[in-house]
């Protein structure tokens, strides 16, 4: 078998054409961004935020374009791997939280109630908990196809460890259309104290691996779902936040 190693890079969120995009991007960082829904919120009239009309006008077609490549991959990869897996990371990966993040108009609310009335805020632990944040389509078609040939999914978020939230985090993934799925890692308290989601994910990684999985692919949002990468992962793919 031979082809060159495949790493692809899914910009999922804008490109950053402007000062205030780029900002904006920064921003979000730390927090959801951007991603699909089915009929996405603020997109009814005419945006005039730069941040939005990305959203609006430009998303869906980038991810339409860009997810094909990544699904290619699996489907070569997948037969001479041994015990082929998949890691998806959730948030702006799996599920979008979009309508939060336009809700909030792109400041972060960590806690508070989740309330979508005209001049709330949507509380970022409330919203979790509801377990309704829609699929993002590109990365569930993914994902069916990974189950098709075979591949074993397993989802990774930066959300911490708790039973109200690994109940909620494990029923919305079913909800949005992932059914069938390995297991779900959350964050435990012992890289809590981490600034970095970098440790965590590299410690799941080589947890999976330890049960005899070779990871083929990494998919997520984060620079640290693609630079913790365990040596096995024959391909990295990260789906840039807005």
């Amino acid at each position: 078998m031979q082809r060159p190693e495949f790493y692809c890079l899914i910009a999922i969120g804008a490109i950053v054409r402007s000062a205030v995009v780029a900002l904006a991007a920064w921003l979000l960082a730390a927090m959801p961004g951007a991603a699909r829904a089915e009929t996405p919120v603020g997109c009814a009239t005419p945006p005039t935020n730069e941040l939005v009309a990305y959203r609006c006008k430009f998303y869906d077609g980038e991810v339409a374009d860009v997810v094909p490549q990544a699904r290619e991959w699996i489907k070569w990869r997948a037969p001479y791997a041994h015990n082929p897996a998949l890691v998806l990371d959730i948030d702006e990966t799996s599920l979008s939280n979009w309508k939060v993040l336009y809700q909030n108009q792109f400041v972060f609310v960590p806690a508070g109630p989740c309330n979508f009335r005209k001049g709330m805020t949507c509380g970022e632990l409330a919203w979790e908990r509801m377990a309704v944040a829609p699929a993002i389509g590109p990365t569930r078609d993914l994902f069916g196809l990974a189950k098709a040939e075979h591949v074993t999914v397993f989802f990774v978020t930066g959300r911490c460890e708790g039973a109200i939230e690994r109940a909620a985090t494990e029923i919305n993934p079913h909800r949005a259309g992932y059914g069938g799925w390995r297991h779900l890692y959350l964050r435990t308290k012992q890289f809590n104290s981490d600034r970095s989601v970098a440790p965590y994910k590299t410690w799941v990684r080589g947890e999976i691996e330890a049960q005899g999985y070779t990871i083929i692919a990494n998919v997520g949002d984060q620079w640290s779902d693609s630079k913790t990468a365990t040596p096995s992962a024959s391909s990295s793919c990260r789906i840039r936040s807005t």
